[in-house]
C-alpha cells in the first residue's frame, strides 16, 4: 500500500493523517526515503478497524506498522509526553487530538514537517528554512529537550554526521555542558546510535564532534587515527572501546580478528590462513593496501583451512603407528607452512612421503612432549 494511499483511507474515516519526520525531510533536500512516520489524531483501534490485514503489528505507545512491498510504514497516534524513566525511555504518554502538541513534542525543527497526500507541506517551527540552511535546531528550548531524553545529544550528532549539517550554536553548547547526562542511556541505545554514526561516509565528522563536545569520555571510547571503512566491524576494530557494549559474538570476533591483522601491518597468506577473506579485506582496507592483491593472494592459496589440507587424522597416525595425540596437531602446522609457502604439493601421496620420510622426527618429538590425548 503506498504512503498517501494509507492518508486518503484514515482521512475517509473522518479523522486527520499527514506524513511527518525524516521522509518530509529527506524530500525537501531530494533524498529518497522508503521509512515513512504518518501521524494522525486515530487511535490504534480506529487505525486496526480501518487496515485491518494490512497491519503488521502495535504497541503499548500507539504505534503501529504497516506491511508494504515498497514502505517500511509507521503509524503513531498524536501525542504528548508525560514521564521518563531513569533512563530517559517514554514511559508514559497521553493521546491528544492536536497536530500542534504532537509536533511540540519532537526534537528538532527539521523533523517538524508534515506533508498531506497532495505533498502540501505544514511547516509550523520553520523546518524547511533550517533545512535549506542545513541547520540543527531544537524545537524549543534546547536544555528542556537534552535533560526529556539525552539520547537527542547523539541524536544531534547523527544527523550533522549523516546529512553533513551544523548544530545550531545554543544546542551545541548545551551539548557540550550536558555531557555527562549521556550516563543515564543504555549501553544499547548509545551503540545503536554510534553504529549509524560510523557507518556513515562522514564518520570521522561525527567522531570529531563526539571529541570536541567531551563526550567520549562518558561514551568510554578513545581513539586515534581513523580510516574510514564500509564495515561497521572495522570502524569499531580503530576505537578503543572501554565499556561493555552489546556486540554480538560474531561481531566481538570479527572486531578482534580486524585488530590483530592491523597490529600485524601486513596481509600474507599466513594471515588469510588464519583469518580468512572478509577480515583481511577489511583489515586491509585499514591499512592502505590494494583489495585485488589481497583477493588475488587468497585466489591463490593451496588451502584455505586446515580441512583442507590432503590427509587425515588416521592416516597421519597410521604413519607414524601413534594413537591420536597431540602431535597431529603439530603436524598439521608444518603441513600447513610447506604448503602456504609452495615448498610441497598438497597431493595425498606426496604428503604421506614427506611424513614417512620425517617420522623420526615426530617420533622424537612426541618423546620429548609427551602423549597427551585430545
Amino acid at each position: 500500500m503506498e504512503a498517501k494511499e494509507v492518508l486518503r483511507k484514515i482521512e475517509e474515516k473522518g479523522f486527520e493523517a499527514y506524513i511527518v519526520g525524516g521522509y518530509v525531510r529527506d524530500f525537501v533536500l531530494g533524498i529518497e526515503s522508503h521509512d515513512v512516520d504518518i501521524c494522525t489524531n486515530a487511535r490504534v483501534k480506529d487505525i486496526l478497524n480501518i487496515f485491518g490485514n494490512y497491519l503488521a503489528h502495535s504497541d503499548y505507545y500507539g504505534n503501529v506498522k504497516m506491511i508494504s512491498d515498497k514502505y517500511n510504514i509507521d503509524i503513531t497516534t498524536y501525542r504528548r509526553d508525560v514521564k521518563y524513566n531513569d533512563d530517559r525511555r517514554q514511559v508514559e504518554i497521553e493521546y491528544v487530538d492536536n497536530l500542534m502538541d504532537d509536533l511540540d513534542r519532537r526534537d528538532f525543527t527539521m523533523n517538524t514537517l508534515c506533508m498531506n497526500e497532495n505533498d502540501v507541506i505544514i511547516d509550523a517551527f520553520n523546518g524547511r528554512k533550517d533545512i535549506i540552511d542545513k541547520v540543527i535546531r531544537c524545537v524549543g528550548n534546547p536544555e528542556e529537550r537534552i535533560q526529556e531524553d539525552p539520547l537527542r545529544m547523539l541524536r544531534a550528532i547523527r544527523f550533522a554526521t549523516v546529512l553533513d549539517f551544523r548544530i545550531e550554536e545554543s544546542l551545541y553548547d548545551t551539548l557540550k555542558k550536558n555531557a555527562n547526562l549521556l550516563e543515564r542511556l543504555s549501553l544499547e541505545r548509545i551503540k545503536e546510535e554510534l553504529t549509524k554514526i560510523l557507518v556513515n561516509k562522514n564518520a570521522i565528522r561525527g567522531l570529531d564532534y563526539l571529541r570536541r563536545l567531551g563526550f567520549l569520555e562518558y561514551l568510554g571510547i578513545e581513539y586515534d587515527k581513523i580510516v574510514n571503512v564500509t564495515d561497521i566491524c572495522g570502524m569499531y576494530s580503530q576505537l578503543v572501546i572501554k565499556k561493555d557494549y552489546p556486540f554480538t559474538k560474531e561481531e566481538k570476533e570479527l572486531i578482534s580478528n580486524i585488530k590483530k591483522i592491523v597490529a600485524y601491518g601486513d596481509i600474507d597468506n599466513d594471515i588469510l590462513f588464519e583469518y580468512g577473506l572478509y577480515a583481511s579485506l577489511v583489515a586491509g582496507n585499514i591499512l592502505g593496501l590494494r583489495i585485488k592483491d589481497i583477493t588475488d593472494m587468497n585466489a591463490k592459496m593451496k588451502i584455505q583451512s586446515i580441512k583442507d589440507i590432503n590427509i587425515s587424522s588416521e592416516e597421519i597416525c597410521s604413519i607414524l603407528d601413534i594413537e591420536p595425540s597431540k602431535i597431529i596437531r603439530d603436524v598439521y602446522d608444518d603441513l600447513k607452512v610447506l604448503i602456504l609457502d609452495n615448498k610441497l604439493d598438497n597431493d595425498n601421496e606426496v604428503i604421506k612421503n614427506y611424513i614417512n620420510d620425517n617420522r623420526e622426527r615426530w617420533l622424537d618429538e612426541r618423546s620429548n612432549k609427551g602423549n597427551f590425548i585430545f
